[in-house]
């Protein structure tokens, strides 16, 4: 029950970060470097879309379990801890979870990509692949 616990405290702390982050990524006072990267792990962890789709067993919360956390880390430690303080109060106020609509349309890009050039490959007539 301990664990149950902890997990849930761990997920709620989480949940609070990528907002943290999201309010970081639009404040004057931190670098561009890390406004660059909390916005995008911001962007991607309130995206409605996975970049990996949960269906998909084993990988699919590849994402929410490793990526997710560890971009998470990355971008706190390159923010100050006063203003990485100011902003998880700031996301502890803030009631609802804001979405990314960017962070959405970057994904379905990326799988967009990816769609063109597998029918590009495989695609009959149409490849550089020669008989």
């Amino acid at each position: 029950m301990m664990a149950f616990a902890s997990l849930k405290t761990w997920a709620r702390s989480i949940k609070r970060d990528v907002v943290a982050l999201w309010i970081a990524a639009r404040d004057p006072r931190v670098p561009w470097y890390a406004k660059l990267t909390a916005g995008a792990v911001a962007a991607y962890a309130l995206s409605p879309i996975d970049l990996i789709p949960d269906f998909i067993p084993v990988i699919g919360y590849f994402d929410d379990i490793i990526i997710v956390p560890l971009g998470i880390l990355l971008a706190v430690k390159l923010i100050s801890a006063p203003l990485m303080d100011e902003f998880r109060q700031e996301a502890i106020r803030r009631e609802g979870r804001p979405k990314s609509y960017w962070g959405m349309a970057a994904i379905v890009a990326i799988w967009l990509a990816v769609a063109a050039w597998l029918i590009w490959m495989f695609w009959p007539g149409y490849s550089n692949i020669s008989n």
